[in-house]
């Protein structure tokens, strides 16, 4: 940090510090933050699509759980990478990054007809690429964990706001 900005943030009452570096965790954790210059993308094995329903039964388990920034643990809340992260590694014991950006990256593109129930759907909702995601059920509806103050919930790619945000379809399986 250069000096007159160090100078800047020391002047500000401590409640003021505090809500800064609040704000810039968050913005630094985001769930959609991008992976970054100079970052490369993991690969995964691709998982055996025997395995789709689990995921889907999985994620539906925790309809309802609270919308919690920054985590990806039931008893504490799930913001939108979050839910996907804990719902792939409890059913397919899958490791995947926190972030939504990461894990579109790994994800193998698949056209929205061929959109399959625990394939990934990702959203613009903030202006960038993969601000949010969501886990496909079928019939047009996906699981997600969809903002402060809210619930994990299924809503419809066919609603006029995720149909205007809609950005891409991934899958982690394999076929």
């Amino acid at each position: 940090m250069s000096r007159p900005l160090r100078q800047a943030v020391a002047r500000l009452p401590a409640a003021s510090r505090l809500w800064l570096v609040m704000g810039l965790t968050a913005i630094l954790a985001a769930c959609a933050g991008p992976a970054g210059p100079g970052r490369t993308a993991r690969t995964l094995a691709p998982i055996d699509p025997a395995q789709r329903t689990e995921v889907v039964m999985t994620a539906l388990s925790l309809l309802d759980t609270q919308y919690r920034y920054g985590s990806a643990r039931p008893a504490r809340g799930f913001d939108c990478s979050g839910l996907v992260k804990y719902v792939f590694a409890t059913a397919t014991h899958t490791a995947l990054p926190h972030n939504t950006d990461q894990i579109a990256q790994l994800s193998r593109p698949v056209s929205h007809s061929r959109l399959q129930p625990g394939d990934l759907v990702f959203f613009d909702t903030l202006g960038q690429p993969n601000s949010h995601m969501g886990i496909y059920l079928g019939d047009g509806r996906f699981i997600n964990a969809p903002s402060s103050g809210g619930q994990v919930r299924i809503d419809s790619l066919d609603s006029p706001y995720y149909r205007k945000h809609f950005q891409s379809v991934g899958t982690l399986f394999s076929g």
